[in-house]
């Protein structure tokens, strides 16, 4: 995602915010002179200032809340713009039915001042023309800026066998989009009178596309082989790209999809995941709350479990520290009770480095000997290294208490796939590292689907799953799982 892209996204929920709120003022302004009726005159009704800025604030929460459940503010810009309107009426209808179901029913009971509805009328044309005229605004302003290379274009990657003559109404419509540059094009043969840079395999493209050096992948056609092009389509993933394809030119339909016009070009998307830009904020706004209420809910038993830790082994600290790699590869110290003698903890995640840990070797010692699950996950049976409270702490899932703090300073979530270890990490397989895309997790698809039952492919594709089906119901879904997968553990 550019800057850009961002900047703009952002701009539109303050706009519509304020546009709502302004639209109530100047209804009331238009009704103090006239009730717009011909041949008609009404008395003239009004309302006090403070109610009435009640009454805008309300409707500005739901119109934003009904965009958002809709994907109104998802930043692709360069869609249909009669479509965009079109469901901009619509949902905005859509919250004004909400809204004024919502005074009618609960006058006398949550308010008592009664709003005009002629203002309600009044705003909710004047609110409809200006956010369409501020959509027009936006849209025009970023695709000028894009066009005199103000702020950089996407930069396309071609799958093409074609030669030039036969793709030049596509190129024409790319060029004529005025928002993307083609940098290169790659295929299994090159083509002696294409006018871009040409790559050839796709190790060569996995080493330009961890270059950041590309936004999309648009699929043409090629004569790649149907392996190769699942590879090129995993990497997409893996670096985060827009892949998208000519209608109808690619053999293998996924369900989600989105339909796009490059131009005149129709144009399906691959999305990463359901989980946009809006959807992470509503997360993390979740996650902030959850692991508040976490952390002083659990506040008592976090002090009576550093107590017996630190008599047990009082010259450690009572967090174990254990270095995990997260969204994009950055590394980060994951949270839990210290459940081996300090003598035994791997010293690297404390900020101790040493040259020769005795600590890592003895555990690299029990992963070959005692390790219960496949390489490149493992579990030590019988761990010679726990204290004594670890076999109560394990079993009820205290350990798992200190990862609120990893979710309140945002290096976690409560739901998302789980993070790996460095050396675990790797032995990663490409398609593998599709699981680094996100941020980790306290609980997650394979936490509550046969947790350490599963060997690592399971987990993988379990926690693939969510990313490519995520939604808030399948949270909640987990989350509530987690809950049952610890009282079954209680029972026994």
């Amino acid at each position: 995602m550019k800057k850009h892209e961002l900047i703009f996204w952002s701009l539109k929920v303050p706009l519509d915010f304020l546009i709502i709120f302004s639209a109530f003022f100047l209804a009331r302004e238009i009704r103090l002179m006239t009730d717009l009726i011909p041949g008609i005159q009404l008395p003239i009704q009004t309302i006090d200032t403070l109610s009435l800025v009640n009454f805008a604030l309300f409707w500005g929460f739901i119109y934003i809340l009904t965009f958002s459940f809709h994907k109104l503010y998802f930043l692709q810009i360069f869609s249909s713009k009669i479509k965009e309107f079109l469901e901009i009426l619509r949902y905005w209808f859509y919250a004004f039915i909400f809204f004024s179901v919502f005074i009618f029913l609960w006058n006398g009971i949550v308010y008592e001042t009664e709003i005009p509805r002629l203002i309600i009328g009044f705003a909710f044309w004047l609110g409809t023309i200006w956010v369409i005229l501020e959509r027009i605004f936006l849209n025009n302003l970023q695709y000028y800026l894009l066009k005199k290379w103000i702020i950089p274009k996407r930069q396309i990657l071609l799958i093409n066998n074609k030669k030039s003559e036969k793709i030049q109404k596509i190129l024409a419509d790319i060029k004529l989009a005025n928002i993307y540059k083609i940098i290169w094009y790659t295929n299994s043969k090159e083509i002696s009178d294409f006018p871009y840079k040409y790559r050839w395999s796709i190790d060569d493209l996995q080493k330009l596309l961890e270059k950041n050096k590309c936004d999309e992948v648009l699929y043409i056609d090629s004569d790649y082989t149907k392996k190769e092009l699942l590879q090129l389509w995993e990497l997409s993933r893996i670096f985060w790209l827009r892949y998208r394809y000519i209608t109808n030119s690619f053999d293998i339909t996924k369900t989600n999809t989105t339909l796009w016009l490059i131009h005149n070009i129709p144009v399906i998307e691959l999305e990463n995941t359901s989980l946009n830009n809006w959807w992470k904020i509503w997360k993390r706004f979740f996650d902030i709350i959850a692991s508040s209420f976490g952390l002083i809910f659990c506040f008592p038993l976090l002090i009576i479990i550093w107590i017996l830790i630190k008599i047990e082994d009082p010259k450690g600290p009572i967090f174990f520290k254990n270095r995990r790699v997260w969204e994009n590869g950055r590394l980060f110290n994951l949270y839990k009770f210290r459940y081996m003698k300090w003598d035994y903890c791997i010293k690297d995640a404390y900020g101790i480095w040493q040259n020769n840990d005795k600590a890592l070797k003895y555990e690299q010692e029990l992963i070959k000997k005692q390790s219960s699950r496949s390489w490149p996950l493992y579990k030590i049976k019988n761990d010679p290294r726990k204290t004594k409270i670890w076999t109560f702490i394990e079993k009820y899932s205290f350990d798992e208490i200190p990862q609120f703090f990893n979710i309140f300073i945002w290096n976690m979530s409560l739901v998302w796939p789980r993070p790996h270890q460095p050396r675990e990490v790797e032995k990663y397989e490409l398609k593998q590292k599709r699981l680094l895309t996100i941020k980790p997790w306290l609980t997650g698809m394979a936490q509550v689907n046969g947790r350490e039952n599963n060997d690592f492919k399971q987990e993988m594709w379990l926690d693939i799953f969510y990313i490519e089906n995520w939604s808030v119901l399948l949270d909640f879904k987990i989350i509530l799982k987690t809950f049952w997968v610890i009282l079954e553990r209680i029972k026994k």
